[in-house]
């Protein structure tokens, strides 16, 4: 079988998580469908500005037990030609910025705020983390587990 990181293996949907830096939200909802689903999906991410994966991104996610510290941020245009199952943006700036992916079976818009945004002292900030990484994994329950994962043990 050819290694195409944007299809999944056989009987997996690929699903493709964009964001404008490619820095914590969709860096986490990558790491999160992963830990959840990795059975049933093949999670990738890109951003459409990617700069670096957030610190606090990675701290409140090995907090959950999920270590995103081997992911990086990647440009979506490395994914040119590449099909995916789902596409989702997750803030408004990467909608509307996305390119179309010809092979995209589905787009999914779902805007979490900028937990990078969040001022204020270092337990602000990873307030706003840990606030923005339980908002994307009720999500992701919802959206691709069913709701089948109850929150006590999704992370």
């Amino acid at each position: 079988m050819v290694d195409d990181t944007s299809k999944g293996r056989a009987g997996m949907q690929s699903v493709l998580f964009v964001c404008t830096h490619n820095s914590a939200r969709s860096q986490m909802a990558e790491g999160l469908l992963r830990h959840m689903y990795g059975d049933s999906y093949q999670a990738s991410s890109g951003g459409t500005s990617p700069t670096r994966v957030q610190p606090h991104a990675l701290k409140v996610m090995k907090e959950i037990g999920i270590d995103i510290s081997g992911q990086c941020a990647k440009d979506i245009r490395s994914f040119d030609g590449k099909s995916f199952d789902y596409v989702v943006t997750l803030c408004d700036r990467a909608r509307g910025s996305c390119p179309f992916f010809a092979g995209a079976r589905e787009y999914v818009h779902k805007g979490f705020e900028d937990p990078a945004a969040a001022v204020g002292s270092e337990e602000k900030s990873l307030a706003a983390f840990r606030r923005v990484r339980d908002q994307i994994r009720e999500w992701i329950e919802e959206r691709f587990g069913g709701g089948a994962v109850s929150r006590g043990n999704a992370g």
